[in-house]
């Protein structure tokens, strides 16, 4: 029987998915609890707390190991906490699972004097915020972001190569004056490497200071501990080999503060706006046929209008990139509000989060798709110039200005406005004008294709 889906992320796009899926889907956030808890396990060991017996080199290294969990180990805290396992009935609860889980693997593996000590003088949510912290840092620094940076590059790459294809830019939708191609997809590289650079120094909080965030019951058995120093520790063992880093928040209540959630999906909420804003631009510039995209063998446009080949990845992206923002801008209000010091009204939202990321992968890899699909149609585009020649009235009305001559602008006002100008027009008009040889040189001069400014170098071609 053919399985189903409520969502495309599980069903049409799994395979598209796998990467991500792999550090922060379900089975991702079972192995980040279970490590949490292990890796606490081994800092109690560290303490030489009293009634505490030192842990042998085979256990310690059974607890490293551990969170390497396996099909039949999902399966297990599944049934621990939904059906009941080992003798003991279901607990309904999903951290309260991950303990038992432990502490029967301790058990089997003939461990088990310090099952006790498992999961001491935590509360739930310090697991859980180990655990989310654990698997925000995996899915940005080890997918969302390499695969930012690929696009990225793709970007400068192209932004190189039609650095000098002048084009026809429009403000306000009208003809303005010449670009380049190059240079306005450097435009969205460098606004897209500004956000990418902040994504990298996000850190991600995350707290172990027990029930209600000040370490009651921690004091109350060892007064004379550092606890915070030793939940510091916590979070350097799980800091290891992290792109994005976590911290432990100096004061919280039962849960994480989690403003630096909102930090890091408002970054990239700002990435995500920004690749919208590509995504339509490239739209139109394929609509308009200054840019051309690849025919792929076999890849059907319509099914009832042979011809055509869609843009189908641009659409894709700007559906999916307004699907995260969605998400992600209601993570960013909901998760850093609590009633008094906890509700569980976050619990459901926060699995929720890998949505939010899964539909921000797809956007950027089929904006990559797109994009090494397309070339720029420099013919098409100089042939749009040249029908627009009344472009030119800035630089013409500028030299003139700076050669002295009044009322430059409404000169060029009334000869352009509302009218169609060809390259003729322009030069008869510059011929009319009283003016020095060297500056009717500079107004003859000006051509469409060439009026281009910097633009070449700041798309970071040659001038």
């Amino acid at each position: 029987m053919r399985e189903d889906f409520l969502s495309p992320l599980d069903g049409r796009y799994k395979n598209k998915l796998a990467d991500l899926r792999s550090v922060c889907g379900e089975a991702a956030f079972a192995a980040a609890r279970v490590r949490a808890e292990s890796v606490w396990l081994l800092l109690l060991d560290s303490l030489k707390l009293n009634g505490f017996k030192p842990m042998i080199a085979k256990e310690k290294l059974f607890l490293e190991k551990i969170s390497s969990l396996s099909s039949t180990d999902l399966e297990i805290l599944q049934k621990i906490e939904r059906q009941g396992y080992n003798g003991r009935p279901a607990t309904n609860h999903d951290v309260k699972a991950v303990e038992y889980f432990i502490a029967d693997k301790l058990t089997e593996a003939g461990f088990g004097e310090h099952v006790n000590w498992i999961h001491f003088a935590l509360t739930s949510e310090d697991v859980n915020s180990l655990a989310y912290g654990q698997i925000l840092s995996a899915a940005t620094g080890e997918v969302l972001l390499p695969a930012l940076e690929t696009l990225r590059k793709e970007l400068a790459l192209r932004a190189r190569k039609y650095a000098r294809c002048a084009m026809l830019a429009r403000t306000h939708g009208q003809p303005a004056v010449p670009t380049t191609f190059g240079k306005e997809l450097k435009v969205f590289e460098s606004r897209l490497a500004r956000q990418i650079e902040q994504l990298k120094k996000q850190q991600i909080s995350c707290k172990a200071g027990g029930a209600v965030g000040s370490y009651n019951a921690h004091l109350a058995v060892f007064p004379k501990v550092n606890w915070p120093a030793t939940a510091k520790r916590l979070i350097a063992q799980l800091n290891k080999n992290r792109k994005i880093k976590l911290f432990l928040s100096p004061v919280s209540t039962q849960i994480d503060n989690r403003d630096s959630y909102a930090e890091l999906f408002d970054n990239l909420r700002r990435i995500n706006t920004i690749l919208l804003d590509f995504s339509q631009d490239m739209w139109r510039y394929i609509s308009s046929g200054l840019v051309k995209q690849k025919a792929v063998a076999g890849e059907v446009g319509s099914s009832t209008m042979p011809q055509k080949v869609n843009p189908i990845d641009f659409e894709n992206a700007e559906g999916n990139l307004g699907l995260s923002n969605a998400l992600l801008s209601f993570f960013s209000q909901k998760l850093p509000v609590s009633r008094l010091q906890r509700d569980l009204s976050d619990s459901t939202v926060l699995r929720n989060v890998a949505a939010g990321f899964g539909y921000c992968l797809l956007a950027y890899r089929s904006l990559l798709k797109g994009l090494k699909k397309t070339d720029f149609d420099a013919v098409a585009a100089r042939t749009e110039l040249n029908h627009h020649a009344e472009v030119l009235a800035e630089g013409f009305q500028t030299i003139l200005r700076a050669s002295g001559v009044s009322h430059a602008y409404e000169k060029l006002k009334t000869f352009t406005r509302g009218r169609t100008v060809t390259a003729e027009d322009l030069k008869k008009f510059a011929e009319s004008l009283d003016l020095d040889p060297k500056t009717k040189q500079k107004l003859l001069s000006l051509d469409v294709g060439s009026y281009i400014g910097l633009a070449p170098k700041q798309a970071g071609g040659k001038q």
